[in-house]
């Protein structure tokens, strides 16, 4: 019976909650505006963060889990202060594509990949982009990369070897030079030289996959030869063979590279090998700085909200007053009383919570539909926003509860 009561005294508390937002509509609006607000950033910068970590996810994976990287620079965020002691790698000697070439002939190899990135301008026709994504790869990218050719094909290890003038672009990039038409064949101009389309690939859409105008591939040779492209700054990824540990894959490839590069015993390496899991270690520490500002602003409008609450309950229990003197004289308890002024505050509040996440949603189907960024709304975000709005509402109407609970039923009902 005590839980049937307490289940009254809820709905009691909501519809006179609701029955005092018609009544005094501007307060609560500007009140559950506040929340909303605060609720919005949160659903919002939760989607987007929740979508980017998907696409991050599946990139990283798409290589294989046993799949490393080699490179000049570390994988993970470092602070240079502009001693060579704090960033020795930029003194590095650089990678280089027969170090690929001979971590390709180990038996446990199946792929070394040697591939480097930079920017150039594309045009076709009449349409110039000025930033377009370039990568170059030896062959066996497509192995390493977790990329399909939709249309036509890859590039050939002659081509390669040659520097031939052949791309692929993907999809956006085709998209946005030849509309509907057939790109297989045509010449486009990049960074400033004519290169035949001999094929269109598919990424994994992430925030960061697609510059301005989308992605070109290429063979490493003709970056080197017909862009100009510095190969000081190029990386290595390494898959090993089916059935071989990652860890096995990765202590022979040390011994082989250290060898390559004349280091003895005892020296430390002039590269640094990454694993997926420390890519994704620093792709956390980058999204914690998200987490942070979406904590601070989201607080920043609960705590607006939350005012609100005080002083519209506080106007509420003094417009209430003979009513509460009312409710006492037959026979309401201070408990009740505090019950009731804290559900109304909580319905207060999970209004605003409601109508921030449905506007979150929205915003958040916006982004999916005009970017890469596959925005979804995690349910423990859901939980989290209707849990702490309910929360504010139960700790700043809590003054104005107590208020109510104290006060006296024979001044109450004498109060004008």
């Amino acid at each position: 019976m005590r839980l049937l009561d307490r289940l009254a005294a809820l709905l009691e508390g909501v519809t006179i909650a609701f029955d005092q937002l018609r009544a005094n509509r501007v307060r609560a609006a500007l009140t559950i505006s506040g929340i909303a607000i605060g609720v919005f950033v949160v659903t919002v910068m939760s989607a987007a963060v929740h979508g980017i970590n998907a696409g991050v996810a599946r990139s990283i994976q798409a290589a294989g889990p046993t799949t490393f990287f080699i490179s000049k620079w570390p994988g993970e965020l470092v602070t240079c202060t502009g001693s060579s002691d704090s960033c020795p790698w930029r003194f590095f000697p650089p990678l280089t594509v027969d170090h690929a070439r001979a971590l390709e002939r180990l038996p446990i190899v199946e792929r070394a990949v040697a591939d480097l990135g930079t920017q150039a301008a594309v045009s076709y026709g009449g349409i110039d982009l000025p930033s377009v994504r370039v990568g170059a790869y030896t062959p066996g990218w497509l192995e390493v990369s977790g990329t399909d050719v939709v249309a036509g094909r890859d590039f050939t290890a002659r081509e390669n070897a040659g520097g031939a003038p052949v791309v692929l672009v993907n999809e956006k990039l085709a998209e946005r030079l030849f509309g509907d038409a057939d790109p297989l064949g045509r010449v486009i101009r990049a960074g400033g030289q004519q290169m035949t389309v001999v094929g269109v690939f598919r990424t994994i859409a992430t925030a960061f996959s697609e510059g301005e105008g989308g992605r070109v591939t290429l063979p490493f040779e003709t970056a080197r030869r017909k862009l100009g492209t510095d190969v000081s700054w190029m990386s290595i990824t390494v898959k090993p063979r089916p059935g071989v540990a990652r860890d096995a894959a990765i202590d022979e490839t040390l011994t082989v590279l250290r060898g390559l590069r004349g280091l003895r015993p005892g020296q430390p390496n002039d590269f640094h090998l990454t694993t997926p899991d420390k890519v994704q270690a620093m792709y956390d520490k980058i999204v914690g700085a998200f987490f942070l500002v979406m904590i601070v602003l989201s607080a920043v409008g609960l705590l607006v909200g939350g005012v609100g609450v005080v002083a519209i309950m506080m106007i509420s229990v003094t417009e209430r007053t003979r009513e509460i003197g009312v409710r006492k004289a037959l026979g309401a308890t201070k408990a009740t009383i505090l019950w009731q002024f804290l559900v109304e505050a909580a319905t207060l509040t999970s209004i605003g919570a409601v109508l921030g996440l449905a506007l979150g949603a929205a915003v958040s189907a916006i982004v999916r539909a005009v970017s890469p960024i596959e925005a979804s709304i995690p349910p423990l975000a859901i939980a989290a926003a209707l849990l702490a709005s309910a929360l504010t509402g139960v700790l700043f109407g809590m003054l104005p509860a107590v208020r109510a609970a104290r006060l006296d039923p024979v001044d109450a009902l004498r109060y004008e």
